[in-house]
């Protein structure tokens, strides 16, 4: 396994909630960031994020790590649950808040 793949592997496997994403919950750089964290302040959970702009390594080497082609990116205790369309149709279906709940993920 590469390093960039025993990083992010590390990441996703340390935090109960990780949000791979442009820019920072405070600072999002892009509109599909902004809506993930705000679904996930929603939610009123703890996650961690990783701003890709930060680190080219990692932009490129989440997008294989899921087989995901897009930025920002949502992994629950371990699995990859999808990209901000996603996570808006489960959030509206009230699947994602379901998820986080049978994942016993801790809140905010």
């Amino acid at each position: 396994m590469s390093d960039t793949n025993e990083r992010i592997s590390g990441i996703v496997g340390e935090n109960d909630v990780v949000l791979f994403m442009k820019g920072t919950p405070l600072f999002p750089q892009c509109g599909f960031s902004s809506r993930a964290v705000a679904i996930l302040d929603h939610c009123g959970v703890s996650y961690e994020s990783v701003d890709v702009l930060q680190d080219m390594e990692i932009r490129q080497g989440i997008k294989a790590f899921s087989d995901w082609p897009t930025i920002p990116q949502l992994y629950v205790k371990g699995e990859f649950v999808g990209g901000s369309d996603i996570m808006m149709e489960m959030f509206e279906a009230g699947e994602l808040q379901q998820l986080l709940t049978e994942k016993q993920v801790a809140k905010a």
